[in-house]
């Protein structure tokens, strides 16, 4: 293992793959492909070339960091099965970290996070000085009456690296690392996938 801890972490939520990986401090490969479909395939060669790029290999990583949403349901249950799989054959935590909570990463607090959820709706959550408040979905009309700062889903974000910085952060503190889980905060369309999505293990 190396003396400078080592996190890898990856994002499928929206339409792109991406993945970072952290070493001490300070991002040292990394990855970002806007993609619509496809990330299912391409998740782990895509890891595979981002521990290679920096050198390194999968028995470095003391941690693995995830994206857990909200976005596209298929692609946060990729993500997060890939992860926990991960975890349970490294024998590392896996840590989720939300996309509302990685797009207010940095921020002055009180803030509004807000990501597009299509038909003119949007995931919001506020992060206060101390302390958040529950992610919630509301219409865009709403937008407008949401008090003090926002960070506006126009804001482009490459979530991996900034998701590697919590986990890292999450690990500092001592806090208990629960096992990542979908976040959810809309009900699948009526329509189900062409192909069945990854099964999230018990």
């Amino acid at each position: 293992m190396r003396p400078d801890p080592v996190i890898l972490a990856f994002d499928t939520s929206a339409a792109h793959c991406a993945a970072a990986l952290l070493c001490g401090d300070e991002i040292v490969a990394e990855k970002h492909e806007d993609m619509a479909k496809g990330q299912a395939e391409r998740l782990f060669p895509l890891l595979e070339e981002v521990l290679a790029n920096a050198n390194m290999v999968w028995s470095d990583l003391i941690a693995i960091g995830v994206g857990i949403g909200p976005g596209n349901f298929t692609g946060i249950r990729i993500s997060v099965s890939a992860a926990r799989g991960l975890a349970l054959s490294l024998g590392i935590p896996a840590i989720g970290v939300s996309s509302l909570e990685a797009r207010a990463f940095g921020a002055p607090r009180p803030v509004w996070s807000l990501i597009d959820a299509r038909r003119d709706h949007f995931y919001v959550q506020q992060f206060a000085e101390s302390g958040t408040n529950p992610p919630s979905l509301i219409a865009g009309a709403e937008i407008d009456s949401l008090p003090g700062d926002r960070i506006g889903p126009e804001v482009a974000t490459h979530p991996a690296p900034t998701i590697a910085r919590i986990a890292s952060e999450r690990l500092r503190s001592g806090e208990t690392i629960v096992r990542p889980a979908p976040l959810y905060i809309r009900s699948a369309d009526a329509a189900p996938p062409r192909d069945p999505a990854p099964m999230i293990l018990p």
